[in-house]
């Protein structure tokens, strides 16, 4: 039996383990399909250290995948569902992806991208709710594969590499602790998982309504998962709908995004007059800043259970404000943990000591773990001041409580309806455009979404920044780059800011956007 289901199986093996839009699986059918996965998985050659990946929505399959890489000692790369083609391609070659599974809604995207050369490295390819010439069904795989239990000294820690965008070009693996490589016990991530019980207590039910190839949306579910949490899940967030679930699911917890909040506060009277709340123990916030207002709302709303958290895929948690302390500390984004020492460091690369100085802010985790850029030792340097000691790039102080405070970004990104946007990757897109001198990429204000995306053209000698050189950059946007990522406008300008040594003043470019708003940055 797999580990991390062995003594749940055997407690609630007839209860419900996931659910979603299509059906519930119990704990008990939950096992039997993993083994199979593995048994499938293994007799096709995938082996420990292997990487295989997954374009699929949230549905219950994408767990079992969890479950069985967790064992196999695979790493696994949930996949964007939302990029286009060429974007998959890229990472089925620089993540030396061995296997992909397909969701049936996105089987179009994979067919293409499995065309690329650069998907030549792929041997394994299933589709998963439905059928699809030129995959393999996935339920048919299963069938056809053995319940027997990988022994368990052949069990080893697999686990994920989330892609994520950065200042220079193309998405990067984050490769941390649990990414797994064939080598660690997978008992180190019950050890991990019983540490979430600090955020969700054990034997609960989550509910998912975010993308599940994001780290923090895995993070709140599967780990949970492990102290044997249910989960349920839909493909798409709906604010009147989740308060709906709350209640109908008997929910326990769930993490929300500050647009999420929006949508929620939105629903209708008569939806939000009967919510009851009651099985609801905490709601985790995150991924961007949320409006006071919103937060109050939610406090007033569901009661001291909005809970927030700073961190990132590379740093994992990195410091909680709890509702009660939000009320005092509005705006922080509270303590540290006690496992992750904070530093703030000068312009020179000096510590700063004092209180409410602002500086360049480093973390250390006290147990020892890192991580690493995919494939990209130079990006790696550039995140860490020292081995061990990273950089999310935010710029923010300690103040005299031990709080941390967070006031600018230092690297350039955009911050969309919690999704980070870096426009490194959008500009080197336009930028190889015809007619394109130069352009840079900016974040202006959206009220709901908090920014959107800007593309600020300068147009080379002999072309026109009109309307029909316009449509053609959202078309090559379109081809390119997932809908997430394009811009929402394009204004042109006869020459682009610059300093003395000719860097774009991405700063003065905002001003005019944000000037009627509070938040400038």
């Amino acid at each position: 039996m797999p580990k991390l289901l062995d003594d749940i199986v055997l407690a609630k093996g007839s209860e419900i383990a996931i659910a979603d839009e299509y059906g519930r699986t119990t704990w008990q059918e939950l096992d039997n399909r993993v083994r199979r996965l593995i048994n499938g998985l293994k007799d096709s050659g995938i082996k420990p250290g292997d990487t295989i990946a997954m374009m699929m929505g949230n549905r219950r399959e994408c767990f079992e995948i969890f479950q069985a890489a967790a064992h196999l000692g695979v790493t696994y790369v949930p996949v964007n569902w939302h990029w286009v083609a060429d974007e998959l391609a890229y990472v089925l070659e620089d993540a030396d992806v061995r296997a992909l599974l397909v969701g049936d809604r996105f089987t179009e995207i994979a067919l293409e991208a499995l065309t690329d050369d650069r998907a030549n490295g792929v041997s394994l390819s299933l589709v998963v709710g439905g059928e699809c010439e030129g995959l393999t069904d996935y339920e048919d795989f299963l069938a056809s594969s053995a319940t027997d239990d990988l022994p368990i000294e052949e069990q080893l820690l697999g686990g994920p590499m989330f892609y994520t965008s950065g200042t220079t070009g193309r998405p990067k693996g984050v490769r941390g602790s649990l990414s797994g490589g064939g080598s660690i016990p997978t008992e180190v991530m019950q050890l991990i998982g019983a540490s979430m019980a600090d955020y969700v207590p054990s034997g609960g039910r989550s509910l998912l309504v975010g993308p599940v190839y994001h780290s923090a949306q895995w993070a709140f579910t599967f780990m949970p998962m492990i102290n044997g949490s249910s989960v349920v899940m839909r493909h798409k967030f709906d604010g009147a709908e989740t308060v709906k679930l709350i209640d109908s699911e008997e929910i326990t917890n769930i993490h929300l995004v500050p647009t999420q909040f929006k949508r929620m506060l939105d629903a209708d009277t008569e939806t939000k007059d009967s919510f009851s709340g009651a099985s609801l123990e905490s709601v985790w916030h995150g991924a961007a800043p949320c409006p006071a207002s919103w937060k109050r709302s939610m406090l007033e709303w569901f009661g001291p259970k909005v809970h927030e958290y700073y961190g990132s895929t590379e740093g994992a948690f990195i410091s909680t404000i709890r509702a009660e302390d939000w009320i005092q500390k509005g705006g922080s984004v509270g303590k540290p943990l006690e496992t992750v020492e904070v530093l703030v460091i000068d312009d020179d690369g000096q510590k700063i000591g004092d209180a409410n100085v602002s500086g360049t802010l480093y973390f250390r985790n006290l147990m020892g773990t890192d991580f690493e850029y995919h494939k990209a030792p130079e990006k790696t340097a550039e995140a860490h001041l020292e081995p061990g000691v990273f950089t999310t790039g935010d710029i923010g102080y300690l103040d005299e409580d031990g709080y941390l405070w967070l006031s600018d970004r230092k690297i350039d990104m955009i911050i969309s309806g919690g999704v980070n946007i870096y426009p490194a990757e959008i500009e080197a897109v336009i930028a190889e455009y015809d007619g394109v001198a130069d352009v840079s990429v900016i974040g202006v204000p959206n009220e709901e979404f908090g920014e959107d995306v800007k593309a600020i053209i300068e147009c080379s000698e002999g072309f026109t920044g009109n309307e029909d050189f316009r449509r053609e950059i959202l078309l090559l946007c379109n081809s390119k780059l997932a809908g997430y990522k394009r811009p929402k406008s394009i204004d042109f300008i006869d020459l682009l800011p610059r300093t003395g040594t000719g860097k774009i003043l991405k700063r003065t470019l905002r001003e005019p956007y944000w000037a009627d708003h509070d938040r400038k940055i």
